[in-house]
């Protein structure tokens, strides 16, 4: 049966560039991987779970903080290639930051077959990027995600995919 997870895609227009932001995932495997290698803030639903309440549950498991307060816009779900989908909500958050990110851990046999399990950040790290690094480094599934949020905000704030931006 598909995973069903649910994130919150945070964004804020910085120097007349449209900004979001994402956490670097956690873990031995991600660890010197850049791109392809973030995130949006996002998890599973529980049973029963409303996917805006998964997404702001797991955003602050996943980053150690709340989310903003703000109504979020449903930007629908993004299918991954394995069938698994993530639905993303995106919210306006100008004045959000984050000195650094405690995030809930998970547990790893490391190194393999050595008999001895590690704990490890589900994510290690998190920052604004403004939107073609993102397009960058955003796991390859969750990238319409970007599409998505500037198609909603009608392309304000000078955003466009992939266009490379530092």
């Amino acid at each position: 049966m598909p995973v069903t997870s649910a994130g919150l895609l945070l964004h804020r227009e910085r120097g007349g560039e449209l900004e979001v932001f994402l956490g670097h995932m956690g873990g031995p495997y991600w660890a010197k991987k850049d791109a392809a290698a973030w995130s949006i803030p996002k998890g599973e639903l529980d049973a029963g779970e409303e996917p805006l309440a998964a997404a702001r549950r797991e955003f602050a498991e996943e980053i150690g903080v709340p989310a903003p307060e703000g109504e979020p816009v449903d930007l629908g779900p993004v299918r991954y290639a394995s069938g698994k989908t993530v639905h993303v909500f995106a919210l306006a958050a100008p004045g959000f930051e984050v000195d650094s990110v405690v995030s809930e851990t998970f547990e790893l046999e490391w190194p393999p077959h050595s008999g001895r399990t590690v704990a490890f950040p589900e994510v290690d790290r998190a920052e604004w990027m403004p939107l073609g690094r993102a397009a960058e480094r955003l796991v390859v599934g969750q990238r319409p995600a970007l599409s998505a949020l500037v198609a909603t905000l009608g392309g304000a704030a000078g955003g466009r995919v992939g266009d490379g931006g530092s």
